[in-house]
């Protein structure tokens, strides 16, 4: 008795469907994902259980280190260049439009005033290594994080204050800091912190 032959199907699987669907979540993430600040120091966060989300545009974000060195960043390069054009101003320091079209490009700045000409004159590499031993004085003597914080707010009212500290600061250095917000009457600001869960109780 012969055998009944049971016709072969193909196995090619057409992937047509499966690309486009990969270039479509692809492209969603690249649309609504958010770039992170380059910054000059690791920073580890204390933990907290508050979720609230800090807003995406309009903010000073403050940095320190565990060393208590103080960095500034803002989200907005026409505030960042009115900002240093002022606190230059303050200082008796004129920057040239080549030197503001640097400073509007840092993601973090944190130098003295009278070191920040020598600073926007190196190479992107170099700045990255000169940045993270520096720091904005924030000293009863010369308090430049106040001027810096003054100036900003003068150029954007809007501006939110994020500080983002880590937990091993010296808690002067935070206590500080936020003297000298107060001085200027900046009673309003976001700490940013990591999540804790809740097993980690």
């Amino acid at each position: 008795m012969s055998k009944i032959k049971v016709p072969k199907k193909s196995t090619r699987i057409d992937m047509t469907a499966m690309s486009d669907v990969t270039v479509l979540l692809l492209t969603f993430f690249m649309l609504t994902s958010t770039f992170v600040k380059k910054e000059p120091v690791q920073v580890s966060t204390p933990s907290s259980v508050s979720e609230i989300k800090i807003p995406e545009t309009n903010i000073l974000q403050i940095l320190i280190d565990p060393q208590g060195k103080i960095f500034m960043s803002m989200d907005k390069q026409k505030d960042m260049v009115e900002t240093l054009t002022n606190v230059g101003n303050e200082y008796g320091i004129t920057f040239t439009p080549e030197e503001l079209k640097k400073f509007k490009v840092q993601s973090t700045f944190g130098v003295p005033i009278s070191k920040m000409k020598d600073y926007l004159a190196l190479t992107p590499a170099n700045q990255d290594k000169v940045l993270k031993d520096m720091g904005i004085p924030a000293d009863s003597v010369d308090n430049q994080f106040k001027m810096w914080i003054k100036n900003a707010r003068a150029t954007n009212p809007d501006l939110r204050i994020a500080i983002k500290a880590d937990q091993n600061t010296p808690y002067k250095v935070i206590k500080d800091v936020m003297n000298s917000l107060q001085d200027l009457r900046e009673n309003r600001y976001n700490l940013i912190t990591a999540l804790k869960n809740e097993s980690s109780n």
